[in-house]
């Protein structure tokens, strides 16, 4: 049963590993971030304003005594730069400025408050970085100047080591949680691995203890479970084997009794010999379904000769066979069992239909299917998941001839083969028994 998840829920990782390192991922990044936020707003920060300050302290003492412009400095920014000459600090006008680098220089809007604070006007902040970091100051004293003050002891890239030593922090910090995670999803993946076997008849080596607490405790208790089916599903198969066997022995004693019976006798003869043959049936259908077709490797090979062969070996029969068949590619099949689901298949086809069958193959997508169909009166539509149930018979309208286990064999068969069987009922009448078998080795439909 397939599960309905909205539509942000598609987005979020579904594995306990994927779900782990988000969380891990997640947790780091917000304390990196808060980290640098830290950082920045108690260490540089502060840094910034101190230096903010100092520079505002250097330019009030610049225009305390004012600006003496006279015949040996002809400009206000000459008679600045004079006064400055010896403290780094350098004085431009507009165009000046953007000539030196103002333009690549970046506001600072909390500094530019400080400033003008210090300053008593408003004012502007700017820092570019070169080959040393400037501090580009407009002061309100002289709002058409820019002052340009570097900063040789300190530079941006200095930040570095910090920004190196949270990357590397953060980068381990993933790789731990990463193996962290890995290590928590490697057995929880083998438990699903081995109960997916365990699901399709296959009983794998006790598996290993190992995890945490909690993963080895569900480890021991499926190993436990496992052993428990492996158990009883010999103890039934022996069981079911065992009647089987026992029961041709008596039947064969009345065979040969019915066959010494008189001419007078012989319609007693002939229904005993009917009853024997359908019992015989029965018992072959328990022993196909308790060997649960493990025999035999599975080698590429082609549906059309195995429908081909069924159709040549029916031909004795009265009712019609259609073959519908095209280009198909091999698909890697037990084709006994391949061919014991088709012989299946077309057998309930006559026992049901009303004397017309047609079989068709196509490729579809990364499978190949094949399909049976009859013209007899079809099943009821709620009763289609529970006919592949064992002992389970259709109902009244196609009689309840037989054991009920021969749709249980085809769907073992097929989910052997990660595969899919679906009946439906045709919309001119009767029943299409449908099967997909992928080109590769695992599950493709859901």
């Amino acid at each position: 049963m397939e599960l309905k998840l909205k539509w942000w829920q598609r987005f979020l990782p579904r594995s306990a590993f994927s779900q782990t390192v988000l969380l891990i991922g997640s947790l780091l990044l917000i304390n990196q971030l808060v980290s640098y936020w830290s950082v920045a707003v108690y260490f540089i920060k502060p840094s910034y304003e101190q230096i903010n300050q100092l520079i505002a302290r250097q330019i009030n003492i610049l225009f305390v005594d004012g600006v003496d412009v006279g015949r040996e400095h002809l400009t206000m920014v000459d008679a600045l730069n004079a006064k400055v000459r010896d403290d780094g600090m350098t004085v431009y006008n507009q165009k000046q400025a953007q000539e030196a680098g103002l333009g690549q220089a970046t506001y600072y809007s909390f500094l530019s408050e400080q400033m003008s604070v210090y300053l008593g006007g408003e004012a502007e902040v700017r820092f570019s970085q070169g080959e040393k970091l400037d501090v580009w100051i407009k002061p309100p004293q002289a709002p058409t100047l820019w002052i340009k003050v570097p900063l040789t002891g300190i530079n941006e890239s200095d930040l570095s080591p910090l920004t190196l030593y949270l990357l590397v922090i953060g980068g381990l910090s993933v790789a731990g949680g990463w193996l962290f995670a890995r290590r928590q999803n490697r057995p929880l993946k083998r438990l699903q691995k081995a109960a997916v076997a365990v699901s399709q008849g296959d009983f794998p080596p006790t598996l290993p203890l190992s995890g945490s607490t909690e993963i080895v405790e569900v480890t021991h208790a499926f190993n436990q479970m496992a052993h428990s089916m492996k158990q009883l599903e010999q103890d039934r198969a022996l069981l079911m084997a065992g009647i089987s066997h026992d029961l041709r022995t008596p039947l064969t004693r009345i065979r040969l009794a019915s066959e010494m019976m008189v001419e007078d006798d012989q319609y007693l003869k002939e229904g005993i010999v009917t009853d024997i043959e359908d019992m015989d049936a029965i018992i072959n259908q328990f022993i196909a379904y308790i060997r649960n077709d493990r025999e035999g490797v599975r080698e590429p090979d082609q549906i059309n000769r195995l429908i081909q062969e069924i159709s040549q070996q029916e031909s004795h029969r009265e009712e019609t066979i259609e073959l519908s068949l095209a280009d198909c590619p091999d698909v890697p099949m037990n084709s006994v069992a391949i061919k014991r689901v088709l012989s299946n298949l077309v057998e309930n086809a006559f026992r049901y239909g009303n004397g017309w069958i047609k079989i068709s193959s196509y490729h579809q997508g990364n499978a190949v299917c094949f399909s049976v169909e009859d013209n007899g009166p079809g099943i009821n539509e709620a009763e289609v998941e529970h006919l592949f149930q064992p002992f389970t018979q259709g109902d009244t309208a196609r009689g309840s001839i037989g054991s009920g286990l021969g749709l249980a064999i085809i769907k073992r068969i097929i989910d052997r083969h990660h595969g899919k069987v679906k009946l439906s009922n045709r919309p001119q009448g009767g029943l299409k028994a449908q099967v997909w078998l992928p080109l590769i080795d695992k599950n493709l439909y859901n």
